[in-house]
């Protein structure tokens, strides 16, 4: 089987429907994580792995973020973005969906920025900073393998809007991790996903800022 093959057959067991010009860019992009991963190091993957473990298993979270924002232009920052993943995979198969991508290693960011060029993605930007450093307000935070969810929460919060929701892939299902969120996101849904092609455990946990109740003197006070 062909890697288009492959791409595709995974793309039908995800229900993703994508043209003919997205499915060259994700081969496309593909080859250029092995062409910069020689000089940058973006990735210890190896390039024969990089379809089903960095791909297939971004586009594994591209349905359960469509039924979240819908058609709607939103705006998504990837937070610890690396090579651009999950974010390059958002841009490409979300037209509708601005796109930044932050990491603090100039080179990784530079990546995107190049990316972003090459593939004529209109709608994705690399930034090279702290998610701390960023204002916001975007309407969905992702990661991917980042960091613990209470420093994902914590880092990001600034930049998340108040309706916005925090996107984080996952392994195995986190108990320590949400348990230690303590009140400082509401996690609204986990949820689990299939990636082909991968057997391995993966999962989204679905957040968002917390509910703020209003005081018998009429002034707003943490919820749960």
């Amino acid at each position: 089987m062909s890697r288009e093959q492959e791409l595709r057959a995974g793309l039908a067991q995800l229900a993703l429907s994508l043209d003919d010009a997205q499915v060259a860019k994700l081969l496309s992009y593909l080859d250029l994580i092995a062409k910069w991963n020689k000089v940058y190091n973006l990735t210890a993957v190896r390039p024969e792995d990089m379809l089903s473990q960095h791909l297939l298993d971004s586009l594994a979270a591209v349905g359960p973020l469509q039924r979240q924002v819908g058609e709607q232009p939103a705006r998504l920052l990837d937070v610890g973005s690396g090579a651009g993943l999950p974010g390059v995979v958002f841009a490409i198969c979300c037209p509708a969906l601005k796109v930044d991508c932050v990491d603090t290693v100039g080179k990784k960011a530079a990546f995107i920025q190049q990316a972003a060029a090459q593939l004529q993605l209109l709608n994705l930007r690399g930034v090279h900073d702290r998610v701390e450093n960023l204002a916001g307000p975007y309407d969905v935070i992702s990661s991917r393998a980042f960091a613990s969810l209470p420093d994902f929460v914590s880092w990001s919060a600034e930049a998340l809007a108040e309706n916005g929701v925090w996107l984080a892939m996952k392994g195995k299902h986190p108990e320590a991790e949400l348990a230690e969120l303590a009140g400082t996101a509401e996690v609204f849904h986990v949820e689990q996903l299939q990636v082909p092609g991968l057997d391995a455990e993966r999962c989204i946990v679905w957040m968002r800022k917390p509910l703020r109740a209003e005081s018998a003197t009429g002034q707003p006070v943490d919820g749960l």
